[in-house]
């Protein structure tokens, strides 16, 4: 909630604010990018080399920077602190400024802070901000506690009220393209941080000098070629793209054409499909509805155009989706259901190797291990015992637990989320395979026509 209203609170004073995110994620990056008016990026010490940060943080950094982090300053994943939010600030040299949740506190709030302070001192704590307060007394006894016992200057005090709260569900926040009154949430919480935080001092403690910093990152080694168009489904159910992900596929030639799977009676004209994660159940009975695109999908799958599914994109492409008590019929390319359960089935970073049946061209590298991430709470059950795999999982739990990537014509479906981040080409990998498919589509025509004409 502070970092959306602060994002909404400086662009609305003018400012180009950039934000980013770390970790796995893609709701909070969806409020981001919506109060901030610019795509939030990603920023994942597990997923991404330390060069890639880097060079992501300077090519997409702007005249503010707000980098959002994941649970606590110090908490990671390692042991030794490698992968938490205050080895990412050391990394980018960012100053941090804490939000602490000060319900219930007052002078115990001073030993928390030195706590923080001395337990990593090479970490620049540049203020704190006070959340959830109880009232004016209450933020008056924290600032004088926290200004008699510390150095750390109090940038803003926001008081609890529950109109600045956003409904959350299993995955964390409602994704912003699923809330109707986002604008108008978004807008009422940066006028409550723009009256509680103090912007100036905030951006007078944060300022400084100009990124040093090398803008190059890894490039796929497949090469590029005609253009291809890509539909990719933008909607309520389906919107977990990274914008990284999205720019990787327009540098190898895709245009992306936008569909709403909800809405649209039809499917734009296109070279191939790319659905992304999000939470079809919730919109289940409205993509049954749409029988007439969930046809014209069904059949271009099974004509061989080639598709692209992450999680949510897989569980439309089955059969149905059972859901509370009722099953969904669903595209049905891929002939198994989805049950969805109470509690997450596959959750947190994934280890792939992958398979030779993997249908996309590869790199002339050699194979490494695929870093990515999975959250689902659903299984795909009642697949053929056939069923092709693209991947081996060795961390992780993909769609059986030993698999994930499944194949079938032309599609690629699977549970894991991928970057298109060190080693892992997907983008590029994927629009080389459609111009592979068109260009045996084209020779096959024309040896068709001709064999005709003799």
């Amino acid at each position: 909630m502070v970092s959306i209203g602060l994002c909404a609170a400086l662009s609305k004073r003018g400012y180009a604010v950039q934000p980013f995110k770390k970790g796995p994620d893609y709701i909070d990056p969806m409020w981001l990018s919506q109060a901030s008016g610019r795509a939030c990026r990603n920023l994942d010490l597990y997923l991404m080399e330390r060069d890639d940060i880097v060079a992501t943080f300077a090519r997409h950094s702007s005249e503010v920077n707000l980098v959002e982090g994941n649970k606590g300053l110090y908490d990671g994943l390692a042991l030794d602190g490698s992968n938490s939010n205050a080895a990412l600030a050391k990394l980018l040299d960012l100053p941090v400024f804490l939000v602490i949740d000060a319900r219930g506190m007052t002078r115990g709030i001073a030993p928390l802070i030195l706590g923080y302070q001395a337990f990593d001192r090479d970490i620049n704590i540049a203020g704190v901000i006070l959340n959830n307060l109880g009232g004016s007394r209450h933020e008056a006894k924290l600032r004088a506690v926290i200004e008699h016992y510390t150095d750390v200057p109090v940038v803003g005090a926001i008081h609890h009220d529950e109109r600045l709260s956003i409904v959350e569900r299993h995955l964390g926040l409602m994704p912003s393209n699923e809330s109707h009154v986002a604008t108008a949430k978004i807008k009422q919480i940066g006028d409550a941080i723009a009256e509680q935080v103090d912007l100036d001092k905030l951006l007078a403690l944060s300022k400084k000098p100009p990124l040093n910093f090398p803008h190059k990152a890894s490039v796929s080694p497949l090469p590029c070629g005609d253009k291809v168009r890509i539909g990719i489904a933008r909607d309520r159910a389906f919107g977990f793209y990274y914008a990284d992900d999205l720019d990787a596929l327009e540098a190898a030639g895709a245009e992306l054409v936008p569909f709403d799977a909800l809405r649209d009676a039809h499917l734009p004209d296109v070279d191939a499909l790319y659905i992304g994660g999000g939470f079809p159940e919730t919109c289940a009975a409205e993509l049954e509805t749409n029988a007439t695109l969930r046809g014209e999908i069904k059949r271009a799958i099974e004509n061989g155009m080639p598709a692209y599914a992450e999680c949510g994109g897989l569980m439309y492409l089955s059969r149905g989706i059972e859901y509370q008590g009722r099953t969904y019929q669903m595209v049905g390319a891929i002939p198994g259901d989805v049950k969805m359960h109470d509690k997450p089935i596959g959750r947190g970073y994934v280890h792939l190797k992958e398979d030779e049946a993997h249908p996309w061209p590869r790199p002339n590298a050699p194979a490494k291990q695929i870093k990515a991430h999975e959250f689902h709470y659903s299984s795909l059950e009642n697949l053929p015992p056939d069923t092709r795999f693209a991947y081996h999982v060795e961390r992780g739990f993909g769609i059986d637990g030993e698999r994930d990537g499944l194949i079938l014509h032309n599609l690629l479906a699977s549970y894991t989320h991928l970057r298109t981040i060190g080693s892992c080409y997907w983008a590029t990998r994927f629009v080389a395979f459609i111009r592979r498919q068109m260009e045996q589509h084209e020779n096959f025509e024309t040896s068709h026509t001709s064999r005709q004409a003799i």
